[in-house]
């Protein structure tokens, strides 16, 4: 309880967490079905959650699916976080863009060379990036 009380939790980050206090894995499940029949842990409430703080974070959907997979959400739970919440990738790249590289020169094929390596790091697609420049 204490850990859900500071903020949401995966399954997989209680497990983990748990399992260096605890050695015995058949409590620790039996305590997580418990949070989870008691709705007091929530995978689907997680995965909004850190979707929403990715993206005012400025990460791209490569990096928070893959953020969300190692954090043990499953692709039907991901997927359903992308087609509810909306977002303009284009729009959060050019922000991102914009925040870091004002002033730059992004003709100088090195510094479009680092801008472009920045927002892959970040999760943004080819495609969004191509349509920065």
């Amino acid at each position: 309880m204490d850990l859900l009380a500071r903020r949401e939790h995966s399954r997989r980050e209680l497990l983990i967490k748990l399992s260096r206090k605890f050695p015995d894995a058949a409590v620790i499940d039996a305590v997580l079905d418990k949070l989870e029949a008691d709705v007091l842990q929530s995978d689907s409430r997680f995965a909004s959650s850190f979707f929403r703080l990715r993206v005012q974070g400025g990460f791209g959907p490569n990096r928070i699916r893959a953020e969300l997979r190692q954090r043990g959400i499953s692709d039907v739970l991901i997927d359903q976080q992308f087609s509810e919440q909306i977002v303009d990738w284009f729009a959060a790249a050019e922000a991102l863009y914009l925040k870091k590289y004002v002033g730059v020169n992004v003709g100088d094929p090195r510094e479009r060379a680092k801008c472009f390596r920045y927002l892959q790091y970040k999760g943004y697609d080819l495609e969004h990036i191509n349509a920065l420049f």
